[in-house]
């Protein structure tokens, strides 16, 4: 197998991108885009640190981020597995990329820029839920916000269908890759209720 080694190589196979593509991206949150973030619940956080790369998902009951200026966001880091690699990333390289996605919409709205962490006792209080604050609070400057391509879901078949029947439960997968020391049917019984208790 043969791999591309230069840009010219990769551009030579593909058109020039269209006028459109280029003049959606925004440097700020215009009103549209501003709507369209707004009412996102979810998004996949993507960050960079010396370990490596690290995709997060993220969601929450309403907007997943607020906005505090039209060139700046935050988002509240409510309870995960407190293994921290997002966190860490930026940290050390404060490079980041979010994907918004809206149930029912084949639209993805991109938003790339530099984030920083703060555990600031105001900002926190903000996002006070049901009596409790986010750990910390990830604020984004924003250098770019655009639509993707809604090609991706479309093929996909993103909101018309449902394939989880046959999914392993993480009970299994971690009774697999810990042979048998963690997870398997205890672990998913107890999971849902562990969860409901510990969102935020």
């Amino acid at each position: 197998m043969e791999f591309l080694e230069d840009i010219a190589s990769l551009e030579a196979l593909y058109s020039t991108p269209g006028a459109a593509a280029i003049r959606k991206v925004a440097t700020r949150l215009t009103p549209l885009y501003r709507r369209w973030i707004m009412t996102s619940r979810f998004c996949v956080v993507s960050t960079v640190g010396p370990e490596g790369t690290d995709g997060s998902p993220r969601g929450d009951d309403g907007q997943v981020v607020t906005e505090l200026d039209e060139r700046t966001l935050a988002m509240p880091d409510w309870r995960g597995n407190n293994r921290l690699d997002s966190l860490r990333n930026i940290l050390n390289d404060g490079r980041i990329s979010l994907m918004f996605l809206v149930p029912g919409s084949n639209t993805i709205v991109r938003v790339n820029g530099h984030a920083k962490l703060t555990a600031d006792p105001d900002l926190r209080a903000r996002f006070e839920h049901k009596g409790r604050q986010p750990a910390t609070v990830i604020v984004i400057a924003i250098a770019e916000v655009y639509t993707q391509c809604a090609r991706a879901p479309m093929r996909a078949g993103l909101w018309t269908r449902d394939d989880s029947g046959a999914l392993p439960t993480v009970g299994e997968i971690l009774a697999e890759v810990s042979d048998g020391e963690e997870g398997g049917a205890e672990y998913d019984a107890a999971w849902k209720t562990r969860a409901t208790k510990t969102l935020w």
